[in-house]
């Protein structure tokens, strides 16, 4: 039975009530998404732009370094000794080349590749992003030149860039002096990285020795950057943006290129060093490391064989003999004993020392010897360095000590570096009770200081310790810090500025000892009885010097050893120290010769550079050409 059903009343207010609600709903949602796409926008239009438009520009825009001219090197006459050569090397960018190998071989038909060109271009590809360029040669001849030119459309990704590449006019004479620059390693791009300044990275040559390596930071300048617009096969279009470089700054050195290149002569080819100061002022005048290498041959990087060639030569012409070497100073440490004794009241210039030919300690049979047999006699303070007599040092030192030893001549330089502006120099051995303990586990015994009285023993000095403080003789007791750069120059435009050098010491108090040491230096040379007397014949000025001897072979019992007779490894040392002229001193000298057997011979040299050094007139103008060659010095035995 079908029944009716009343059909439900519909609630047309609640139906409203729920559609705007509905609508008020989807709305608000709508202008929620809004809002996020909206703040989303400005997240990446604002927040977000200088990352996205660097993107952006990276696919058409390439940073380009623009690299600085090296900053030049000046004598003190304004004379050339480093300066920068227009060069052309080979890139590649690998990110650009299909089939590198095929390239390299086409490459090598036009080129003149080796092994270990193509052996550095790898390494130096392994170490760089694929988008950076490699250098494959860095340098090229005219002719190689010409024919990338005409063969340009082959090779994708290859480039001929020109830069600015080190020179050095004098070559072998200022080697060990300015030093050398080279191409950057992993290990420099490692320290550059480590020192916050990896943005030299992209310098083609940094400094490796000399004065280039200690003064980088001023020679290699600031480098620059230049946006450049490219097309899709990034080859450039335009130059958006140029940041110049800052070119580095010059160096001035005290040097007097004539005076190191009579140096050189003046050692007629034996091996050895000198170093000249100027007293007044601590400058050098001129350096010297015999014998030396071309320092050209590094620059574009030296070949293997070549290298090895030097390295393993054992003459060592890369060893910097003045910085790095060490020489027992022999009798040339005797002016700097006289003077500890003298200032420590131990000595005065009239204090005599009876010579007999052998010194020997109480209760010991053992000898020390004086050079000349049967002695010399009663000597005084002048006497004993006119003569070189070896008992006035042995019996000077058992009365000072070694620890007086040690504190005297440790203050005028001795057994620490200079401070000399080139990089790796040696403290040399100061002897000392501490010195033996630490490195022997020994303790100190008498005859030891007997022997450091005449430089013998553990001693151990450099050239450049010996004329440091041989300067400070000359030039009242102020001991001064070596340099080789006095002034620093910012281009043509501005004067150069001295560089500032820190205030010398005071290191000896009593003029009069002074002056009795000064005494005894000019008889060595002027006296009837010096051992360097027949240096000092026909000069027109006045030396205060001192030869040594460092010995490598010992006498044996009473026999007296020849060095003449020795094989040339085996022969004695030769030095001398001095200055002069002696009323106003303008040269202070150490020289060293290798095997020369005799003080008298490394005399001879310094004779020679002294002339020079006095007869120089001023430079009449600034040269890259070098100075002619000296004439030998009448009158000076060799």
């Amino acid at each position: 039975m079908n029944r009716w059903r009343p059909r439900p009343v519909r609630d047309a207010a609640g139906e409203v009530a729920q559609f705007r609600r509905r609508v008020v709903a989807a709305g608000a949602g709508v202008v929620l998404l809004v809002l996020a796409l909206a703040l989303g926008y400005g997240h990446l239009q604002v927040l977000l732009h200088e990352e996205y438009a660097t993107r952006s520009d990276e696919n058409r825009i390439r940073l380009e370094p623009i690299i600085p001219a090296r900053g030049l090197v000046f004598d003190r006459n304004g004379v050339l000794l480093a300066d920068n050569a227009p060069a052309y090397r080979l890139d590649i960018v690998p990110e650009r080349v299909r089939d590198l190998p095929a390239l390299l071989d086409e490459l090598g038909r036009i080129v003149a590749l080796d092994d270990e060109d193509l052996a550095r271009f790898e390494a130096a590809r392994r170490g760089s992003r694929r988008f950076h360029p490699v250098t494959l040669k860095a340098r090229l001849d005219e002719a190689e030149i010409a024919r990338l030119a005409v063969d340009r459309h082959r090779f994708p990704g290859v480039e001929v860039v020109p830069y600015l590449t080190r020179r050095y006019p004098f070559g072998a004479l200022t080697a060990h002096v300015v030093g050398y620059v080279g191409r950057p390693d992993a290990d420099d791009l490692a320290a550059l990285e480590a020192r916050g300044e990896r943005r030299f990275a992209a310098l083609p040559l940094i400094g490796r020795a000399g004065i280039e390596r200690h003064h980088e930071a001023r020679l290699r300048g600031e480098i620059g950057r230049q946006e450049v617009e490219t097309n899709a096969e990034n080859r450039p279009l335009r130059v958006l943006r140029r940041h110049e470089a800052r070119p580095g700054q010059d160096l001035h050195l005290g040097l007097d290129i004539r005076l190191q290149q009579a140096m050189v002569e003046a050692f007629q080819g034996q091996h050895g060093a000198a170093v000249a100061i100027e007293p007044s002022t601590g400058e050098i005048l001129a350096m010297v490391s015999l014998p030396a290498f071309d320092p050209n041959l590094f620059v574009g990087g030296i070949p293997v064989a070549e290298f090895r060639r030097l390295n393993e030569d054992p003459a060592r012409p890369l060893f910097n003999r003045n910085v790095l070497g060490g020489f027992p100073p022999g009798s040339t440490l005797k002016p700097f004993l006289a003077l500890a004794g003298l200032e420590a009241g131990v000595i005065t210039p009239e204090s005599t020392v009876h010579s007999t030919g052998a010194f020997r300690l109480p209760g010991q049979a053992r000898e020390y010897r004086d050079w000349r047999p049967g002695g010399h006699g009663r000597v005084a303070l002048v006497e004993s360095l006119a003569q070189s007599v070896n008992t006035y040092y042995f019996e000077l030192a058992m009365k000072l000590g070694i620890d007086a030893i040690g504190r005297d001549l440790g203050a005028l330089g001795f057994g620490r570096p200079t401070g000399i502006d080139l990089a790796g120099e040696s403290a040399g051995v100061l002897p000392s009770r501490e010195w033996k303990w630490a490195r022997f586990r020994q303790p100190w015994f008498p005859g030891e200081t007997v022997i450091a009285g005449i430089g013998q023993g553990y001693w151990v000095t450099t050239p450049l310790q010996l004329a440091r403080a041989t300067a400070a003789l000359a030039d009242g007791g102020r001991l001064r810090r070596p340099h080789l750069v006095r002034a620093i120059g910012d281009g043509l435009d501005a004067p150069p500025q001295a560089l500032p050098q820190p205030a010398p010491q005071l290191v000896v108090a009593d003029p009069a000892a002074l002056a009795a040491v000064e005494a005894g230096l000019v008889a060595t040379l002027h006296g009837p009885t010096g051992t360097a007397r027949r240096m000092g014949e026909g000069a027109t000025y006045r030396i205060a010097g001192k030869t040594g001897t460092a010995q490598r072979v010992g006498r044996q019992g009473d026999d007296r050893i020849d060095p003449a007779r020795l094989p040339l490894h085996l022969r004695h040392q030769a030095l001398f120290v001095g200055y002069a002229p002696v009323e106003r001193p303008s040269i202070a000298l150490a020289v060293v010769v290798e095997h020369g057997g005799s003080g008298t011979v490394a005399a001879a040299v310094a004779r020679r550079i002294f002339d020079t050094w006095m007869a120089l007139p001023p430079a009449d103008s600034a040269s890259t050409e070098p100075p002619p060659v000296a004439g030998t010095v009448t009158g000076v035995s060799p």
